[in-house]
């Protein structure tokens, strides 16, 4: 990336809104902005996964407000994601299309290890670079995030549905705390915490780094009451227990250090941390600046310099479940080459849908490590159910679809729980993969001609060279049954 240029990245977290801008050119990243709104989206979140409407209006009015700091940013250099709370929320896709009105930019939901990894990668590029494993520990409003890993790459990766905000309510709710409240929640922390020690144990850790608003405010107020200075120990936190039941609140004007606003849920954040620091056994934790906002910038760059985790996670899964390489291939070329042919006139020219292409192409057939039959069906749990790094939800929910259709009935609906014009684009896409796989049934190289494809509306024209297809009995009939599954999902295929 030579030229300079300025990239974006959001982070819809559960407690706050985050966004950093930074201008990049000549191998150096420069963050020039930083935005932070406290939105409290997790305090919105009715029994029934319902938003409520305060909520979502403090979002949207946030999010208009970052959308006029991103005028001019191109939308390829902006990445947006949301977490737990959006995660958790019923039928998030009308909200979701909200947001990105609101934003001026796509907005994905990514799963809690995604998070995890993300939030992983912010720190290691914002801490010291040493040998040996970290332990990095993100607290966010509706969940919080363990990994360990080393350098850059993450080992092992874990989340749980526990935050300040979720944890403010279950047991802060009347805004007092006092030695019962912060028993209950430390008790509530240590029996999800536990679970992960075997794990964590096994791999190991040399030091300790703890992200986000939680662990900054808990060291901030350590040092400016002088019971630590730089790292974070189990005496400082029960310091500060102590002081916030002493005063009965986590009032601000006592306790030095503590915002105004982050003062309503931090006695929740400050149980999760003691009580991870008690069950993980922790000597002590080092604050980080970088988080997952900053791993949003990391992972964006890597995406424009063409280091994507997203193709080293479809290599891997294509690897371990035995996936014919050279057919893959074969189905890859041309799937991409008849999307040339009609990227303009099916409005699929971007090359995120050219990436999804390719992805569903090396996967189609991951089923066939469990059995043939109805391996569309195996491949697509697979793609739905399995951890994918670098992947949204909305990246492994259309290629899910695609993997599922890619033979036999095909069904438009399992496109649409993705917002805009994906549902559409999905399911165009869709219908491109499957003629590349039945032109390739032979399963030989040179097999498929120098062919056109023309499109209009919903209606696709096969164009081969004088003779081919009447030499090729076979696939005839096999473009005929294809035609017939296309025609009941509203698509004409015609040659």
């Amino acid at each position: 990336m030579s030229d300079t240029k300025t990239v974006a990245a959001v982070d819809l977290g559960s407690n706050s809104f985050h966004m950093v801008l930074a201008r990049v050119g000549d191998g150096q990243v420069q963050i020039i902005d930083r935005i932070k709104e406290m939105v409290r989206l997790a305090g919105g979140l009715e029994d029934d996964k319902t938003l409520s409407s305060e909520a979502r209006e403090r979002a949207l009015e946030c999010l208009s407000r970052f959308g006029e700091r991103l005028r001019g940013v191109n939308t390829q250099n902006v990445r947006a994601v949301g977490t737990n709370t959006l995660r958790k929320a019923r039928d998030p896709l009308a909200f979701l299309e909200e947001l990105q009105g609101a934003l001026g930019h796509p907005v994905e939901i990514i799963s809690g290890l995604e998070e995890a990894r993300l939030v992983y990668l912010g720190v290691a590029h914002t801490v010291e670079p040493t040998d040996g494993h970290r332990l990095v520990i993100d607290i966010g409003g509706g969940s919080t995030e363990f990994v360990i890993g080393e350098g850059f790459e993450p080992l092992v990766r874990e989340s749980k549905f526990m935050g300040c905000v979720g944890f403010t309510r279950r047991f802060f709710a009347d805004g007092k705390a006092d030695e019962n409240s912060f028993e209950q929640a430390i008790l509530a922390a240590k029996q999800e915490v536990e679970l992960l020690v075997p794990a964590f144990r096994r791999v190991g850790w040399d030091e300790a780094f703890g992200s986000s608003g939680t662990n900054k405010a808990a060291c901030t107020i350590a040092e400016e009451m002088g019971w630590s200075r730089g790292v974070l120990t189990h005496k400082g936190l029960q310091k500060i227990k102590d002081r916030v039941i002493r005063d009965g609140e986590a009032n601000p004007g006592r306790l030095r250090g503590l915002s105004e606003r982050r003062a309503p849920v931090f006695p929740a954040g400050l149980a999760i941390l003691i009580a991870i620091f008690e069950i993980l056994e922790l000597d002590g934790m080092v604050p980080s600046d970088g988080a997952l906002r900053e791993g949003l910038l990391f992972d964006l760059l890597g995406r424009m310099d063409r280091e994507d985790i997203r193709e080293r996670t479809v290599a891997v899964m294509a690897t371990r479940y035995g996936v014919d390489q050279v057919q893959a291939e074969r189905v890859e070329n041309t799937a991409v080459g008849l999307l040339h042919q009609v990227r303009d006139a099916w409005e699929l020219d971007s090359d995120y849908l050219e990436s999804l292409l390719r992805w569903a192409c090396q996967l189609h057939e991951i089923g066939l490590a469990i059995s043939h039959s109805r391996f569309h069906k195996h491949g697509s749990y697979l793609v739905e159910n399995s951890d994918m790094p670098g992947f949204s939800r909305q990246d492994q929910h259309l290629l899910w679809a695609m993997v599922r259709s890619h033979r036999r009935s095909f069904k438009p609906h399992r496109f649409q729980n993705a917002p805009g014009d994906l549902p559409t684009q999905g399911l165009r896409l869709s219908v491109l993969l499957r003629l590349a796989i039945r032109l390739n049934r032979s399963r030989l190289d040179d097999q498929v001609p120098d062919l056109k494809l023309v499109a209009r509306d919903d209606t696709l024209s096969l164009v081969f060279p004088e003779g081919w297809l009447e030499s090729m009995p076979l696939t005839r009939a096999v473009l005929e049954e294809e035609a017939a599954y296309l025609k009941s999902g509203g698509v004409k295929l015609t040659w």
